[in-house]
């Protein structure tokens, strides 16, 4: 409504630009009945105005673009030019005449990068954007034309990290049909923009939310969460699972040919994303041109054309790198999800893990060459190189793979498996049935399983490698639940005390748990190795200094003990005997004040996933208590602690109300109590039994909790909510 004239007149003192008079041309050759025409070219004065500040964005360090203002896109928007484009852009779907309007595919191009910049360097476009679902919506439908693919992808996936409320994958027009249209390579780009689709939305923070507030939480949403529901999509689209394990294993060398990659390149160029990456890209080549420069004339010809061949091979692994991050991704969250058992039999059947047992030295683990691919910024060791963050996503997907699954087993090759089977033998012990139920032909192949490379990149792993606590991890999953006598001859991993990071600590201490529960020879070997009253009390301040971080070892070494005490073998009793860490727990006194400090460091309103394993193991030493009719013994030993520190009543109000919580928290018809059943080899039903024992209102009953607390001290009637 502006006048021409007035716009004119003020263009210059305002630094506009000539934006607004642009705007008005895009609008007048825009009406419903036009061509388009005339569109792509006033588009084509707009656009570079717009990139140059996105590239200064991108390219300056972030923050210091942030506080300068972008005059460009900011009038741009000012002027409606954002509303303008999402206007032309979904014309077509608003036509309901037989003729169709078709726009032109660097028309669509235009209106989508001119968006995308201005969503990167003008404050509350993007949100805005996100909140018109109609918009997002119709996006997809763009993807399926490959010329526009790249540039709708990226801006799909900036509008996606905003928007308030998930979509819902179900509201995509023929989704199925969308899949089934995209290549390999725009398979794995979609998959980054699914991983916002399907991942909780505050899965970050997981350890720390109180146990309370989730299972309040739980209550109020006793539907399926809209993640959920977009997992649950994906796994019906025929053929995409069995797609994604193929991209995940695919060599870098079946990627497609030189041509099409640096023609996408090309594309990459025009958008802005990914000037990172060429950046990296620009850097390789001067290097390779600088050592070239510095051979004789003869040769550097020669050099010269050996640059241009392996600058895409280089770029290749990189780009391959990137797509496999997405799609593992995706992967792990699907293993996590509600159709864990759906998924781990198709990603059997599909060969994941042989797959990537293949690509392990030529890719997950390769070594870094002196021009590795690096972001722009970034040294090639920082966390979020992809080289890195791919090796973190492979060491997840390995762990959620084998925690308390049979499939752990595809682990090994089929030479490994043999060798399970002869030490069970040996040791006679029946077999675990898991292991002669796996299927060998989808074990890894080659010399070595997924498993046993693991651990070799382990031992060579630098001490305060940030790898060291996601490799514990998956080796720990692997040992987990019932674990077999001779899974745990597999691992030979020694825990060394040089260790700082409580996070890396406590992957330890779980390791340690579950490679020596129940095996009598890795408490000799773990004797042998801590060989002096120095360097046990060295271990045991380790212990002390954080139960929270090494109550699964106490568990472990409580458990063992316990099966070692009832077993009648000469062997057995030497080691009781001689094995430092087996007699500290056997005194009756170690384990008491085990028990009351793990009691004393949690409260009902403060646990979490990552504390309430006290909880269970303190339950544990009283379960095997009450297994030798000595559960009374222990309760009045805590209330005699509780009278020596001159606080009667405090632990044992404390621990019935955890146990109180324990029930209504266990007892939960969603909750998996296989967990604590594998982990300990104690029945649930002994677990619920023995909690209802302690929580008997008998006052007379000498196992009940409230027969040791003295009518004055009495305080367990509150009955608790998260506030």
């Amino acid at each position: 409504q502006i006048t021409e004239a007035l716009l004119k007149e003020r263009d210059k003192q305002a630094k506009w630009n000539g934006i607004p008079l642009l705007l008005q041309k895009l609008y007048e050759h825009s009406h419903p009945n036009s061509d388009f025409s005339q569109c792509q070219s006033i588009l084509k004065e707009i656009s570079p105005l717009l990139s140059m500040e996105a590239m200064a964005y991108v390219t300056e360090d972030r923050k210091a673009a942030q506080e300068s203002t972008f005059p460009n896109t900011y009038t741009f928007d000012l002027f409606g030019g954002v509303d303008l484009l999402v206007e032309i852009l979904m014309r077509p779907t608003l036509i309901t005449q037989k003729k169709k309007q078709k726009i032109s595919d660097d028309l669509i191009k235009d209106c989508l990068s001119i968006l995308y910049n201005t969503c990167i360097c003008t404050e509350g476009v993007t949100r805005r954007l996100a909140e018109r679902n109609d918009f997002v919506l119709f996006l997809f439908t763009l993807m399926t034309n490959k010329k526009t693919f790249l540039q709708t992808a990226t801006l799909i996936e900036d509008i996606l990290g905003v928007k308030k409320e998930m979509i819902q994958l179900d509201d995509i027009p023929n989704l199925a049909s969308l899949v089934s249209s995209f290549d390999q390579q725009q398979l794995a780009s979609f998959c980054r923009i699914l991983a916002v689709t399907i991942s909780e939305l505050d899965t970050g923070s997981d350890d720390k939310h109180t146990l309370l507030a989730k299972n309040a939480q739980q209550k109020k949403n006793l539907d399926p969460s809209r993640a959920e529901i977009n997992q649950a999509t994906l796994l019906n689209i025929p053929g995409f699972i069995e797609r994604l394990c193929k991209l995940a294993t695919r060599k870098v060398s079946e990627t497609t040919g030189t041509s099409s990659f640096l023609q996408e390149l090309e594309e990459w160029y025009t958008w802005l994303d990914n000037a990172l990456v060429l950046d990296a890209l620009m850097r390789v080549a001067n290097e390779e041109a600088e050592q070239s420069s510095t051979e004789s004339s003869d040769e550097s010809g020669l050099a010269n054309t050996s640059t241009r061949t392996q600058l895409p091979q280089s770029m290749k692994i990189m780009h391959e790198i990137m797509y496999k991050l997405e799609v593992l991704y995706v992967l792990c969250v699907l293993l996590m999800g509600r159709q864990r058992n759906q998924v781990h039999k198709m990603i059997a059947e599909f060969k994941l893990i042989p797959g990537l047992n293949n690509l392990f030295d030529k890719l997950i683990w390769r070594k870094h060459s002196a021009s590795a691919l690096v972001l722009h910024g970034h040294n090639q060791n920082c966390d979020c190189s992809p080289d890195i963050t791919l090796k973190i996503q492979f060491l997840r997907l390995l762990q959620s793979f084998s925690d308390h699954h049979e499939n752990k087993y595809l682990l090994l090759n089929s030479q490994e498996l043999n060798e399970l089977s002869a030490i069970s033998h040996k040791a006679n012990i029946p077999e675990v049935d898991a292991v002669v139920n796996t299927d060998r032909s989808l074990v890894c192949d080659g010399k070595r399983g997924l498993l046993t490379r693991l651990l070799q990149v382990m031992k060579k792993e630098p001490a305060e490698s940030s790898f060291r606590f996601w490799q514990a991890r998956a080796v720990e999953s692997f040992l987990r639940g019932t674990t077999s006598y001779a899974d745990q001859h597999i691992l030979y991993c020694i825990v060394d005390s040089e260790c700082k990071s409580r996070d890396v600590l406590q992957s330890y201490f779980d390791l340690l748990g579950e490679l020596m529960k129940f095996n009598i020879d890795a408490f000799k070997r773990f004797n042998k190795y801590i060989n002096t009253d120095e360097k046990f009390q060295i271990f045991l301040n380790q212990i002390n200094s954080s139960l929270v971080d090494s109550n699964m070892l106490i568990r472990c070494i409580t458990l063992s003990l316990d099966r070692f005490e009832n077993q009648s073998d000469a062997k057995v009793a030497e080691v009781l005997s001689e094995c430092r860490l087996l007699s500290y727990m056997s005194q009756m006194s170690m384990r008491m004040s085990f028990l009351f400090r793990l009691i004393n460091i949690i409260h009902v309103q403060t646990l979490t996933q990552e504390n309430v394993s006290c909880l269970n193991t303190s339950l544990v030493i009283l379960m095997l208590a009450r297994r030798k009719e000595k559960l009374p013994f222990y309760l009045r030993t805590l209330q005699q602690m509780e009278y020596t520190e001159k606080y009667p009543g405090f632990i044992l109000n404390n621990f019935h109300s955890l146990l109180r919580f324990w029930q209504q928290h266990y007892l939960n018809k969603d909750k998996d109590s296989t967990c604590l059943e594998n982990s300990s080899c104690i029945s649930f039903t002994y677990w619920k039994e023995t909690v209802s024992i302690l929580l008997s209102a008998d006052r007379t009953s000498p196992c009940a909790i409230v027969s040791y607390i003295d009518e004055a001290y009495m305080d367990i009637d509150r009955d608790f909510s998260e506030e």
